[in-house]
């Protein structure tokens, strides 16, 4: 099942059933991935899709029942691709820290590195109030916060994350800054360094979702464990050192002149 079709979307006007028509149906999605990509929802048109693979509109329309739902298809692939690669690669057996940095790098370079255009198909168009795409997108949005928000909601139930605020602020207050990048990125066109500007957005993303104290205790924590270090290395010293003065004493000296 499609990212669409989970959204609730209308399923295709006909379903490919053979390996010609299955191909036909990724022929069409490639085309029209491109095509949005380059235009935009709005100025893409379905004849330019077909155009491009060589067929009539109406080859386009007897999988598709329009420009709305193949472009919802469309994004709703690309969500795929990258809900896969985050679930595939989420260090399962990291901690929450771990998990969330993992979330927040993935997201950047998926967006930035292969899906630029779609990124911005999605933050210009896509987002825009009473859009023809807004209703879809909604949904699939919320299959594709489903990663993060798991993590959220253990982070909450271990006390790594602040529970003092409802898990749909928490993911706003991680999305909000991350899709700000995007659309610099995109829509401004400007240049940045993804890793870098993953590794400021952990830390400043990090310290906002820690509850208030757990950085003082972690320090208090750390030092008792480095105090009771020190004690035990004191107490190891000492012992050494008295094992040293019998070896070098008086009846150690003794011991060696008579068995000499």
């Amino acid at each position: 099942m499609t990212a669409a079709e989970k959204a609730g979307l209308p399923v295709s006007r006909r379903q490919p059933a053979g390996p010609k028509s299955q191909q036909r149906v990724k022929e069409i999605l490639q085309a029209g991935r491109d095509v949005f990509s380059e235009k935009g929802y709005e100025r893409a048109t379905t004849a330019e899709i077909a155009q491009r693979l060589g067929v009539s509109e109406a080859t386009v329309f007897s999988y598709f029942r329009g420009k709305r739902e193949l472009c919802a298809r469309v994004i709703g692939d690309w969500y795929d691709e990258i809900i896969d690669a985050i679930e595939a690669g989420l260090p399962r057996d990291g901690n929450v820290r771990q998990q969330f940095a993992f979330i927040v790098r993935m997201h950047l370079r998926l967006m930035l590195v292969n899906g630029t255009d779609l990124c911005a198909l999605v933050l210009s168009e896509g987002r825009a109030r009473h859009h023809e795409l807004s209703e879809a997108l909604t949904e699939l949005q919320r299959r594709y916060t489903a990663p993060l928000m798991r993590v959220l909601a253990q982070g909450q139930q271990s006390g790594a994350i602040r529970a003092d605020m409802p898990l749909r602020l928490l993911r706003s207050m991680v999305f909000g800054p991350m899709e700000h990048v995007l659309w610099d990125a995109t829509l401004a066109n400007r240049q940045i360094d993804i890793e870098a500007t993953a590794d400021q957005l952990i830390d400043v993303l990090w310290a906002a979702l820690t509850p208030a104290g757990i950085a003082l205790g972690a320090l208090q924590r750390f030092r008792v464990e480095v105090a009771e270090a020190s004690r035990r290395y004191d107490e190891a010293s000492a012992a050494a050192s008295e094992a040293n003065a019998e070896a070098t004493g008086p009846a150690s000296t003794a011991r060696r002149d008579k068995s000499g």
